[in-house]
């Protein structure tokens, strides 16, 4: 068949839109704030292999973790899978990445012929298991942590399965629950529909001829990039500090990555062994944060479907802190992607140190459940305001202030306040960015952030997941580290409590504040040769003390007028 590619070019552009417009529609129907205002979910089309050939990212290491799931359903079902179905799965030990990540999955049908699947995945406020929430440090079992679902059909041929239905959420908490599952089942009608004008305007054949040219087309343009990488064996390492069970532990992540002309490997078979609690990630979750960490150094035009990836190989051996064994506890899985993230940036920082960031500051996130005696309901926050600091800059930019979730997904924007105040009993009193707290260098880190609130509901539960509070973001070419995170509890007597990095505090009193500092990221480069103008404005906009701007900058700025009084000699 000819190839029309102008053709190529208005599918690769029209996959994208359907995918923008699922994730418009799971935005607008969705309950929960983790979905409708941190949007974490993403969204996508496959093709009837399971191949991705387009997603929306809101959160990126969701998506790359939908693509293996697919095709696992397809061998699963085998020819049971018909025109109407509607699939759930979050199961951990079947490619999925986390328990609270629940995706649904709908065979697209064009004439009683598989042609596709629509696809979305979404952080649910709860998925059983003993904590509401989800996240369980206590855990050392999947059993203590979630309900799992490997792959079930809620929909078989159009029609409700309400005893499946039921017996899913009757062991799930919060009604909401249901009805965010619901907008993601809308969210893959609106994508079946419109996958289907395409297949009905030009027919299979012709779509079938195109995707595929469009896949060899962007594993060339992701060759090219590879291939701009000097061929060579590069190694990184990065440490994960405490398990929640056993005092100071730690472990650390290695990756040898292999530049081979125009394919690149990750290995990371020196990699510590699991560890005994929930601080393990899954094959899936691992994969997916090697995948979008290499994208940041590579061209943002490629596409994103199943061409990208293939030049990609990426070995994570089973047993280990990044793919534990079942039935290993793994819900902190997602978040060893900064760690993970870390050991790449120092491994390809020797090839290509034009490309490569500081460190970026890491999560310390936290989740508080409770009654809430405004509506006497049950509610789960995760305080997605101060949950990340700033990212690590890069050869001509500073960092990026307060990135929000996971790799940048939205920063200062990922929690409305007033939403904070009717969601949940609390009151906030302080979320800003966090003066000095980004590393110094000729291109800053991202300021991170600092946060507080007054705890409205007695018998209120926090629990902690994260890291950061030992180990500050490190510099990179000359640039100095950013700041440690940490997270107090006031209480009303004036104790203060620091909780750990993987922690559960029970019965928190009414009036107790919660406070939070979430770090700034590494800076770039020799602080003394950042551009006087721009040091100038930092001050002045309160992103950098006067304090500051002379000793690490060595620059002496009036602080009336804002001016240049004298600046040191940059070293030779």
């Amino acid at each position: 068949m000819n190839i029309d590619k102008v053709l190529v070019s208005i599918l690769r552009r029209r996959l994208k839109a359907i995918t923008d417009e699922m994730s418009i529609a799971l935005e607008k129907t969705t309950r929960s704030p983790i979905l409708c205002e941190a949007k974490d979910f993403v969204t996508g089309l496959y093709d009837r292999e399971g191949n991705m050939l387009e997603q929306t990212e809101n959160l990126p290491i969701l998506a790359f973790s939908l693509a293996p799931v697919c095709k696992y359903i397809i061998n699963y079902f085998g020819s049971e899978i018909y025109p109407g179905d509607v699939i759930f799965h979050n199961d951990v030990f079947s490619f999925g990445n986390q328990n609270n990540d629940v995706a649904v999955y709908k065979p697209i049908f064009y004439k009683d012929e598989l042609v596709g699947w629509s696809a979305c995945k979404g952080h649910q406020a709860d998925i059983g298991g003993a904590v509401q929430g989800g996240y369980n440090p206590a855990a050392t079992e999947v059993w203590q942590e979630a309900l799992r679902i490997p792959p079930v059909k809620v929909y078989e041929k159009g029609k409700l399965r309400k005893d499946v239905w039921n017996l899913i959420f009757a062991n799930i908490r919060l009604p909401i629950v249901a009805e965010d599952m619901k907008a993601e089942i809308g969210s893959c009608v609106v994508g079946e529909r419109r996958f289907l004008d395409i297949i009905e305007r030009y027919g299979v054949e012709v779509f079938e001829a195109h995707k595929n040219y469009l896949f060899d087309s962007t594993e060339k343009m992701m060759k090219s990039e590879i291939k701009s990488i000097p061929n060579g064996i590069y190694k990184g390492e990065s440490n994960v500090f405490y398990d929640g069970k056993i005092p100071n532990s730690k472990y650390k992540i290695r990756v040898t990555i292999t530049v081979e002309d125009e394919k690149i490997i990750f290995d990371y078979s020196g990699t510590d062994l699991q560890t005994p609690g929930f601080v393990n990630g899954t094959f899936t979750s691992s994969a997916s944060a090697t995948i979008l960490t290499f994208l940041q150094m590579v061209s943002p035009d490629i596409p994103h479907n199943q061409g990208m990836i293939r030049p990609i190989e990426i070995i994570i051996p089973e047993g280990t802190i990044l793919n534990a064994k079942y039935p290993a506890a793994t819900t902190y899985g997602n978040h060893l992607c900064p760690n993970n993230a870390d050991a790449i940036m120092r491994a390809l920082s020797q090839a290509i140190p034009d490309r490569v960031t500081a460190e970026w500051n890491e999560l310390l996130c936290s989740l508080t459940t409770g009654i809430n005696p405004k509506k006497n309901e049950s509610y789960v926050d995760i305080c997605f305001m101060g949950l990340k600091g700033g990212s690590g800059a890069i050869m001509g930019c500073d960092g990026y202030d307060h990135i929000g979730m996971i790799d940048a997904s939205g920063g200062v924007l990922d929690q409305d306040y007033e939403m904070f105040e009717q969601q949940t009993p609390h009151l906030l009193l302080q979320h800003e960015y966090w003066e000095d707290s980004a590393g110094a260098g000729r291109w800053r880190g991202g300021l991170g952030v600092k946060t507080k609130f007054i705890i409205g509901s007695d018998n209120t539960k926090l629990v902690t997941f994260g890291d950061g509070d030992i180990e500050p973001a490190f510099g990179s070419h000359g640039g100095k580290e950013g700041t440690l995170n940490k997270i107090e509890l006031i209480y009303p007597d004036g104790r203060i409590y620091r909780t750990t990095t993987k922690d559960m505090i029970d019965n928190i009193k009414k009036g107790t504040i919660y406070y939070q500092e979430a770090g700034g990221g590494g800076g770039y480069g020799n602080p003394l040769e950042r551009e006087v103008d721009k040091l100038l404005r930092d001050v002045q906009n309160q992103v950098i003390s006067i304090e500051k701007a002379e000793s690490d900058y060595g620059v002496v700025i009036d602080p009336d007028t804002f001016t240049q009084i004298s600046k040191r000699e940059k070293f030779k």
